[in-house]
């Protein structure tokens, strides 16, 4: 009975974000910025009239956070291939934000360390022209026997500092304690 009273918590918790995340204005203005920035970077190298939104401002939960979501596709040019939509496309613009050049510009100027690994991208490229990338977030690399992670979130020009610090400690949270469980299990095994 515990359990089920915990799911239906958490779906009723969910529906309540769901709600609330998109009535607020920020989060509605900061999510059409971004998916109009993916269709302006498809668009580049799609066929005319072909940049669709396809899925728009879904909720996708995850262990520590939910997401707002929207689903941006186009029909590749003939003169295009996989390495022209990476290039179209890359650095993400949930990174960036818009106008693009000049966010990584300011980022340059002000970050007083490389992001290294952090919001770049793995991914592979097919020989059938397929192409599978990812943005890195939430995710630790270890080197000279040290862990090292970075978060953050989305800055505009309604953003609460206050709000969007505690957005950014909690993703990191969820790498933190997947970190922690796995260094205890490689205690246990050694």
């Amino acid at each position: 009975m515990p359990e089920q009273d915990h799911e239906a918590k958490t779906t009723l918790r969910i529906k309540r974000w769901q709600k609330s995340s998109l009535k607020k204005k920020k989060e509605r203005a900061e999510h059409v910025m971004l998916v109009d920035l993916e269709r302006n970077d498809l668009g580049r190298v799609s066929t005319y009239g072909s940049v669709k939104v396809n899925e728009f401002m879904a909720i996708e939960k995850y262990s520590h956070v939910m997401h707002i979501v929207s689903n941006v596709q186009g029909e590749l040019r003939d003169e295009c291939d996989a390495v022209d939509v990476m290039r179209a496309v890359f650095p993400g613009g949930t990174i960036t934000g818009a106008p693009k050049v000049r966010t990584m510009e300011i980022i340059e100027e002000l970050e007083p360390t490389r992001r290294g690994l952090y919001t770049g991208s793995i991914g592979w490229f097919g020989f059938n022209q397929d192409m599978h990338f990812n943005i890195v977030i939430r995710t630790a690399y270890c080197t000279e026997g040290k862990a090292f992670m970075q978060s953050g979130a989305g800055i505009v020009i309604d953003s609460v500092p206050k709000h969007e610090y505690k957005e950014s400690i909690k993703k990191a949270y969820a790498v933190k304690k997947k970190a922690l469980q796995l260094s205890k299990e490689e205690t246990i095994l050694s």
